[in-house]
């Protein structure tokens, strides 16, 4: 059976979740090394996180799948300064993520993750949370 990663988790709950929603659509997959990063999180970036694999003739599908799970997750929540659903998750503008980026390519055996927030297309604005599924629009 030739198996492949099709993404790649720091939560065990997240990835448990994902392989649950799947494996009820009758996706057959599994997670690697979910084992090891439960037991002991600080190899989560030595070996690469929890991997969810599937058979690779599965890989496309399983994709396209996880591409609506993310698209219905970021545009479920609703932005409580202008009430629309259009989040996205971007790397955080700024000089502080600017330079991380520079000093990771200068260094490039020393890789720094860049800070990443969820930002409203309609308006701009930034959380590093998402919002609440309901309309949390104050009123004022």
């Amino acid at each position: 059976m030739d198996l492949v990663t099709v993404k790649t988790f720091d939560s065990y709950f997240l990835a448990n979740i994902i392989l649950g929603r799947l494996r009820t659509e009758g996706v057959e997959c599994y997670l690697k090394d979910e084992t090891t990063i439960t037991m002991d999180p600080i190899l989560t970036n030595a070996i690469g996180g929890i991997k969810l694999v599937v058979k690779s003739d599965n890989a496309d599908a399983v994709k396209e799948i996880l591409r609506g799970y993310d698209e219905a997750y970021l545009n479920a929540a609703t932005c409580p300064q202008c009430g629309a659903h259009q989040f996205t998750y971007i790397a955080k503008p700024g000089v502080t993520n600017f330079l991380t980026a520079v000093a990771t390519t200068i260094f490039g055996s020393y890789a720094v993750a860049p800070d990443y927030v969820y930002q409203c297309g309609n308006c701009g604005y930034e959380t590093e949370r998402l919002p609440d599924y309901d309309n949390n629009l104050e009123e004022g």
